[in-house]
């Protein structure tokens, strides 16, 4: 059975092409995804993962304002009952420097993974399957069988 994994961009941002890039690598990997597009809010992110029994959360955001985007996203996560895991990417920063300061800001915000915008969607996929518990062998098998 595909993992479920629900992918979109937050807040005001409408850059697509790096979603559309990890849609089909990570459907090719053998996932179930849900994208849900540009200018995603918080509350639509929720309501996917709940409505989809997803086990990730992806967010995407490339003009740089993710930090007030994301506010308070992983207790609406809670508070909604749902114990997903969760990732965020892209140019996350207006005027980004030093990346990891950006991660420590991100992780202390409760995401589990944090990308920048250089990162290879394969990296990602390897990711998923760690957090996930997903052998290649499973998602090998799911890709032939899905």
């Amino acid at each position: 059975m595909p993992r479920t994994v629900i992918l979109g961009v937050i807040g005001s941002d409408a850059h697509v092409v790096g979603i559309t890039i990890l849609e089909q690598a990570l459907s090719a990997a053998g996932f179930e995804v849900e994208n849900l597009g540009v200018q995603t809010s918080q509350a639509e992110f929720v309501e996917a993962a709940k409505a989809h029994d997803a086990e990730a959360v992806l967010v995407s955001s490339l003009y740089g304002h993710a930090r007030q985007d994301c506010e308070g996203f992983h207790e609406r996560l809670e508070a909604a009952g749902l114990d997903v895991w969760t990732y965020v990417g892209g140019n996350l920063a207006v005027g980004q420097d030093d990346f990891e300061t950006t991660r420590e800001t991100f992780r202390e915000m409760g995401f589990d993974r944090v990308f920048d915008a250089e990162t290879d969607p394969e990296e990602a996929i390897a990711a998923l399957r760690q957090d996930l518990q997903l052998t290649t062998t499973e998602a090998e098998r799911v890709r032939v069988d899905g």
